[in-house]
């Protein structure tokens, strides 16, 4: 298992004072400050997000930009800095060879996948923390209001 340190955070105002973006907002901080405990060979977690979003056949800078809520030209700039470490590469397009599609390299894909058993300890944390049946149901919610 992947050794993940949990973190504590300050104490949280009174519940009148605290709204649910405050509370999403705190989460995200503390998964980044245990992220950024660790040496990801340069990659952040913007960086990860993108090579988790690219499928196994590959998709457009198009096809990307939409679910990364990013411009397709930002999309470019990040897909040409992960050519440079070989974490991202471009392949034809199987269905229209007049089109490339970025692919996750073999290096791409263990990072994602160090990644990804980072996280999955993390949750674990928090199940622990919280009981598995409430982190289940915690995850259950948090699909269904990002899932629309």
């Amino acid at each position: 298992m992947v050794d993940v340190k949990l973190l504590s955070l300050p104490p949280v105002p009174s519940d009148a004072d605290v709204h649910i973006a405050m509370l999403a907002d705190r989460l995200l901080r503390a998964v980044r400050l245990q992220l950024d405990q660790h040496d990801w060979s340069g990659l952040r977690p913007s960086h990860f997000r993108l090579i988790s979003s690219v499928p196994p056949e590959g998709a457009t800078l198009t096809e990307l930009s939409g679910p990364l809520f990013m411009t397709k030209q930002a999309v470019g700039q990040f897909v040409t800095h992960l050519r440079t470490t070989g974490h991202l590469d471009l392949a034809p397009d199987e269905r229209d060879r007049r089109r490339r599609v970025v692919v996750r390299t073999e290096l791409g894909d263990r990072a994602l996948a160090e990644v990804n058993a980072f996280l999955a300890a993390i949750e674990q944390q928090w199940a622990d923390q919280v009981g598995p049946k409430d982190y289940a149901i915690f995850r259950r919610v948090l699909r269904q209001l990002t899932d629309g």
